[in-house]
């Protein structure tokens, strides 16, 4: 009896990738990763930026809020000025500026209201209605803007007829062109309309 070695069968499948294969293989996903790694590092570079940039417009849509809500209680403007809003407006702190706040049930109180930015950041301040303009303590309510053309009125000849305020704020686009604007205006609610 005489035995006849077979062939191996699974030879041809052993044979795996040639070094050239491996090497372009290689280099390929090389390319890729390194394509990746600066995607992930120029994302990283930039966002603290991006994400200070989204910080100063939520906090500016924040501001004009508090301007706009002060603004429609308001009765009078006294000083129309493109970088600065003078108006008698009502406060639930006694007394204006203070830091007490009225009981509920109270009513507000009048207060002369002023907002003043510049080219960089815009304050409040709060004062009797019976004390000059420029009296009391400025207060920080943002910063970050590259506009001290904040105000426009309606209309626009003598403040104490003025009905209509509008406030603009204006920040440096993080992409280095132009402005990101973000604006809001008011009503006077309270204004003593002469026709």
């Amino acid at each position: 009896m005489s035995i006849v070695s077979r062939p191996r069968m699974g030879a041809a499948d052993e044979r795996g990738f040639t070094l050239v294969e491996l090497l372009v293989g290689a280099g390929m996903g090389i390319v890729l990763m390194g394509a990746v790694a600066t995607l992930v590092v120029s994302a990283l570079k930039y966002q603290p930026n991006i994400s200070k940039k989204a910080e100063n417009v939520t906090t500016a849509r924040a501001v004009l809020d508090r301007m706009t809500h002060e603004l429609r209680s308001g009765e009078r403007v006294e000083v129309a000025e493109a970088s600065r809003v003078v108006f008698i407006g009502y406060s639930r702190r006694s007394p204006c500026g203070g830091s007490a706040i009225l009981a509920p049930g109270q009513p507000s109180i009048p207060c002369r209201i002023t907002y003043s930015c510049t080219t960089t950041s815009c304050s409040r301040t709060e004062a009797s209605p019976s004390s000059a303009a420029n009296s009391g303590t400025p207060q920080l309510i943002f910063s970050g803007i590259n506009s001290n053309q904040v105000f426009t009125y309606q209309p626009k000849a003598v403040p104490a007829e003025v009905t209509y305020v509008k406030a603009t704020l204006r920040m440096p686009d993080p992409r280095g062109s132009g402005s990101l604007t973000v604006s809001d205006g008011a009503s006077l609610r309270n204004a003593t309309l002469s026709y």
